[in-house]
């Protein structure tokens, strides 16, 4: 069926903010993030997004792969790349918002407890369900503005957890009904909306959102140089607030890994 997944009526929804969206379902493809990237160094910087049934070599933060997972008649995870051209004042803090935007989109009311762990992983009862790429390409052309690519995956069956650092979650826990055009449906648009609202106003109109659902507040953390200390939440820049021993440290970036609570 041609609107399988929902082309025309996603399209249609962001019409009003961002007209002439394309919206491809492919197949099998590499990584949608890296296919928008490189026509976008081509230079062709139209508003898509891009869906695959299967990505053969899909990214994650510094450089993980994010393998698609597969159930035996329509994918076991939603994989797809939103990009648009975008020149906010600053950068900072936009993976958080996001993923704020993805969050409330899985979980209006916070009943399954989707979590956001700074700076892009969607986690759900100490579980990874799902991550966030941004990128951003400078077309040859020169224009002013840069071409965002959001790359987005997310878990929707089961799947095994053999190699991972952490324990995958997946949607299906909660909504055993759920698919991935239905997902898509409900991610894009207001997606589209809250990523163009943080290009007029940054951070700021998510931060108290994010603390909303912030996985790490309150906890013992680790970065990736070795220090430890406390998290205090996510400051106005969407930077990450740690007191260690030796003072207040903001992050802006690094791998943080949780330390296990106690038990009891």
């Amino acid at each position: 069926m041609a609107d399988s997944w929902f082309e025309d009526a996603i399209a249609a929804a962001v019409a009003p903010q961002l007209p002439g969206l394309a919206v491809e379902v492919v197949d099998e493809i590499d990584s949608t993030s890296s296919e928008l990237m490189r026509r976008a160094r081509d230079g062709r910087i139209q508003p898509t997004l891009m869906v695959a049934k299967r990505q053969t070599a899909g990214r994650g933060r510094m450089g993980r792969p994010w393998q698609s997972a597969q159930a035996e008649r329509e994918p076991a995870s939603l994989t797809f790349s939103l990009g648009l051209p975008l020149m906010p004042r600053d950068w900072s803090g936009l993976s958080l918002a996001v993923g704020v935007s993805v969050a409330e989109s899985l979980d209006p009311s916070n009943a399954a407890d989707v979590a956001l762990k700074w700076p892009n992983d969607l986690w759900v009862n100490e579980r990874k369900l799902g991550g966030i790429l941004i990128e951003t390409a400078v077309p040859q052309d020169g224009i002013a503005e840069r071409y965002l690519v959001i790359g987005i995956g997310i878990n929707i069956g089961a799947r095994e957890g053999t190699g991972m650092s952490t324990a995958p979650a997946w949607i299906a826990q909660w909504r055993p009904d759920a698919t991935a055009p239905q997902l898509l449906r409900e991610i894009v648009p207001p997606l589209v909306s809250q990523v163009l609202l943080f290009g007029e106003r940054g951070f700021v109109p998510f931060a108290e959102r994010f603390a909303a659902r912030d996985l790490l507040r309150g906890r013992e953390v680790q970065l990736s140089d070795g220090t430890t200390g406390h998290c205090e939440g996510v400051g106005w820049g969407g930077e990450l607030l740690v007191r260690t021993a030796s003072g207040m440290k903001t992050v802006t970036s690094s791998e943080v890994s949780v330390r296990p609570r106690a038990a009891g």
